[in-house]
């Protein structure tokens, strides 16, 4: 099936945005979906299947709308993903003018960018406890981050406290130099991340000098009551269930954690449960307590990180089926 488009009234500084440098998003449409577009000026057609032709005019469409400045790729590569799932229309592009939950950040159009984040960051704005489990790359860490700043910038919370247990991943380091906050750092260096490109260096250097941010390792959490606090527990996979306990049992009043992790990476001595596994079974069930679980369709990382991921569980998979 071919189909034709003239998009009017034409638009050349959308049209140069929605077709990229030497028409570089086109192309990319083209690797991603089964359609070939030609175009001379405004003018375009597309060739394929009639089910994808029509859904590359909508994708195009969507974009043209948007395309009041120059398209990042990821953006672009999101609304491919969308349409893969079998959605009418690019979602995730159109979030923000639909209305979706959008956070005051230093990135002011920060918002879900899938249907799983987007019911992420909802369920973290309407419960007090939330967990985010699933693969590297799915924004569990970053939207939570996000969230905690948010909160901070409306003065719903009066702190934000980070931490995360201190397991290496696979390799033994052994002594670091430094004080205590030096030779913790390498283990926090992902939220230290996440807060600079969402505060940016210098807000991030006061709130710590005033008290409203702290990060630590999992093992000073003993002991605390944390009120007015967002609590943000990352790679709580490499957690033990007492350590999970103790860390959930931290919760104060006019407080909100959310704890982080994904399953498939759990860097614990062989033979010790994992924590966030345990009470994704124990409390999955307990009101109040939401959980989101992503899979590779939410990777807003490369386009490689989703194939990676599926790969290694399919692995995984036919391992468990030979090990029965």
């Amino acid at each position: 099936m071919m189909l034709r488009h003239t998009f009017s009234p034409l638009d050349n500084t959308r049209l140069g945005h929605l077709c990229g440098a030497l028409d570089e998003h086109l192309r990319t449409i083209e690797a991603a979906l089964p359609v070939t577009i030609s175009r001379r000026q405004g003018a375009f057609r597309i060739e394929g299947s009639k089910r994808d032709a029509e859904r590359t005019l909508a994708l195009l469409e969507t974009l043209y709308e948007l395309a009041r400045k120059p398209l990042p790729a990821d953006v672009l590569q999101l609304a491919i993903d969308d349409l893969r799932r079998g959605e009418a229309k690019p979602r995730s592009v159109a979030a923000v003018a639909e209305g979706e939950i959008v956070l005051h950040t230093r990135r002011a159009d920060l918002t879900g960018r899938t249907p799983n984040q987007m019911d992420y960051l909802r369920k973290i704005q309407g419960h007090d406890i939330s967990f985010g489990i699933g693969p590297a790359g799915t924004g569990k860490t970053f939207l939570a981050v996000a969230c905690a700043v948010d909160a901070l910038e409306r003065s719903a919370v009066q702190r934000i406290i980070l931490t995360r247990p201190a397991v290496e991943a696979g390799e033994h380091l052994g002594f670091l130099p430094g004080d205590l906050t030096q030779k913790v750092d390498p283990y926090l260096r992902p939220l230290y991340d996440a807060l600079y490109d969402l505060m940016g260096f210098d807000r991030v250097t006061k709130a710590f000098e005033k008290g409203t941010l702290e990060i630590a390792p999992l093992a000073f959490m003993r002991g605390r009551t944390l009120n007015h606090s967002f609590i943000i527990l990352d790679e709580a996979q490499n957690t033990t269930p007492e350590q999970m306990k103790m860390f959930l049992t931290r919760i104060g009043f006019g407080a909100k954690a959310v704890i982080t992790g994904d399953v498939s990476q759990i860097d614990l001595p062989k033979g010790m449960p994992s924590g966030l596994v345990d009470a994704a079974q124990v409390l999955k069930k307990v009101k109040g307590i939401a959980m989101t679980h992503f899979t590779s369709a939410d990777v807003v990382r490369h386009p490689l990180v989703a194939r990676i991921v599926d790969a290694y569980d399919a692995q995984s998979r036919q391992r468990e089926a030979q090990s029965r």
